[in-house]
């Protein structure tokens, strides 16, 4: 009897500790409610005043770099993230979720790679050099170091084959390098912005920038939409109220996708 209440108590604790509060959920939609803000600007900066979209070596084609890395490496990173704060990613299936979490990554990826062969190809085309500046710096680092978290991501945990000591090794490692690239991912876009600007508005006796022209001041509030997205995120994963429950109450996080031969 004492045992049979002590686990009712251990389960009542358990579901207050996993119910989330009406702050979750008003971060969670304002974090939705950001990206697509995100991406709207960013589209719309590049088409209202930037000439529009287009896949021809030309400027037009540079366009196509600073939507394709905002949308991906930001927004679908940011929403990637934040995922398995959702209530019902709590449960013991947590296979769609992860199935989920590395699709919504594996688009974030494509994207980040796309962006950059269109810049490269812009360079090219012009004779501008490559890597020459602290964005692309940061940018060509936070790209190859996500392209080597999603692979190691997938051989620990969707792969059955990885052993189960591998597994708990990279979790960790892998959640914190997380972050870490989402972070580095929004300090490139933002330099990458103030970039562009001054581009744009070098030598312009008509245009300066510190007079702040419409384009600058557009530019200028994505690049804030993109600080307040990433706060929002990093505000819900730093959260330990909206965590999922620990291995042994709910099915264990580091189980691979895929089952293993019988």
């Amino acid at each position: 009897m004492i045992k049979r209440e002590s686990e009712t108590k251990e389960t009542s604790r358990e579901n207050r500790k996993m119910r989330p509060s009406l702050y979750f959920y008003t971060s969670f939609l304002l974090c939705l409610l950001l990206g697509i803000f995100c991406v709207t600007f960013v589209y719309y900066w590049n088409t209202r005043w930037r000439g529009g979209l287009a896949w021809d070596d030309s400027g037009l084609q540079f366009n196509w770099h600073p939507v394709l890395m905002v949308t991906g490496m930001v927004v679908l990173y940011g929403y990637a993230a934040v995922m398995y704060r959702i209530p019902q990613a709590w449960g013991w299936n947590k296979q769609p979720w992860k199935l989920l979490h590395a699709t919504l990554l594996l688009l974030a990826l494509l994207m980040s790679v796309l962006g950059l062969n269109a810049v490269f190809d812009f360079h090219d085309t012009l004779r501008i050099p490559h890597l020459y500046s602290l964005h692309s710096w940061i940018g060509i680092s936070a790209a190859a170091l996500f392209t080597v978290q999603w692979v190691l991501g997938l051989a620990a945990f969707i792969l059955p084959c990885s052993p189960l000591g591998f597994r708990k090794l990279l979790k960790p490692i892998h959640t914190w390098m997380g972050s870490v690239l989402f972070v580095l991912s929004i300090v490139s876009c933002i330099s990458g912005i103030n970039q562009k600007l001054f581009f744009v508005f070098e030598g312009n006796s008509t245009q300066m920038y510190s007079s702040l022209p419409p384009e600058a001041v557009f530019a200028n509030s994505l690049g804030v939409l993109i600080v307040v997205f990433g706060s929002v995120v990093l505000n819900i994963l730093s959260s330990q109220k909206w965590e999922q429950a620990e291995p042994g109450h709910l099915e264990d996080s580091t189980t691979p996708l895929l089952p293993q031969d019988s």
